[in-house]
């Protein structure tokens, strides 16, 4: 890997993540980020020795460590921990670093006809940068289930305004990510006007379904009782149209939850969007 070369008009940019039971997910997020920077630029955690390493791997660097059972508040702050040494080490032969969950696709506007790595090559960015979070769900009375071998986007076509996945998930300087890398210790969060983390963990109510039997018992019949959230407010909520997208982001940049305020906030309040049907070219 040869260092970083300033003249260049594309910067160096890497992606990471770390993934545990969730080749589907994995093997998805590989072929979007591969295609945007190459695969030898993507950088993989698998937890635990006995996952399997997707088939279209190609020339990812992936480490499998040895699996430990925590509860979720340490599991995630363990796997944080791991994301972020990962992301400060990497910005020694990086100009810029993209930490997300495998299920989260980072999208640059179509309309401007330009890459991802065009795109944040060009942008001027202060230690991090932003897209709106767009939960994407299930309209259980409009969309079938999932194709797994067709595009999310051309199945899909609602999501959840959701300040959680308003991520800060690209960095340029080393730091310190919160649990899930909802913030980043010690520095605000900009939210570009180009870009959207769409997040996919609630694309289809029958995957949802066979996740949850895996589990046991218990976490089937909470699913059966309560349903999905994301899912629910997709199918029974009215949907908005694009204007949305730029309110949301002038009101996620202004407000803060007061127990967080390095986190985005929305007031309460729930909007459900269409999705642009040019962001099916992103090919998501």
């Amino acid at each position: 890997m040869t260092s970083k070369n300033k003249k260049n008009l594309h910067k160096r940019i890497c992606a990471i993540t770390m993934a545990r039971n969730d080749e589907f997910f994995l093997s998805r997020w590989i072929r979007y980020y591969g295609n945007q920077f190459g695969t030898e630029n993507l950088y993989i955690y698998l937890d635990g020795t006995d996952q399997k390493t997707p088939k279209n791997v190609g020339s990812a660097h992936v480490t499998k460590l040895p699996h430990t059972d925590m509860s979720r508040s340490a599991g995630d702050k363990y796997r944080i921990g791991l994301m972020s040494d990962l992301a400060n080490k990497l910005l020694n032969e990086y100009d810029i670093v993209i930490g997300c969950d495998c299920d989260e696709f980072l999208i640059v506007d179509p309309a401007l006809n330009k890459t991802l790595s065009q795109y944040l090559s060009e942008t001027k960015i202060k230690t991090t940068v932003s897209g709106l979070g767009l939960d994407v769900g299930q309209h259980l009375k409009h969309e079938k289930t999932l194709n797994q071998s067709e595009p999310f986007l051309t199945q899909r076509s609602y999501a959840l305004l959701s300040t959680r996945y308003t991520k800060p998930v690209v960095i340029n300087r080393p730091v310190r990510w919160g649990s899930g890398f909802h913030s980043i210790h010690g520095h605000n969060f900009h939210i570009d006007k180009n870009l959207y983390l769409l997040h996919f963990g609630a694309v289809d109510m029958d995957m949802l379904v066979t996740k949850a039997a895996s589990r046991g018992a218990d976490w089937l019949n909470h699913l059966k009782r309560r349903g999905n959230g994301t899912i629910n407010d997709v199918t029974n909520r009215r949907a908005h149209g694009e204007k949305w997208l730029t309110i949301a982001r002038v009101m996620q940049r202004i407000f803060r939850p007061i127990y967080a305020w390095d986190k985005p906030g929305m007031l309460g309040i729930k909007r459900i969007v269409k999705i642009p049907t040019r962001f099916k070219k992103s090919g998501v």
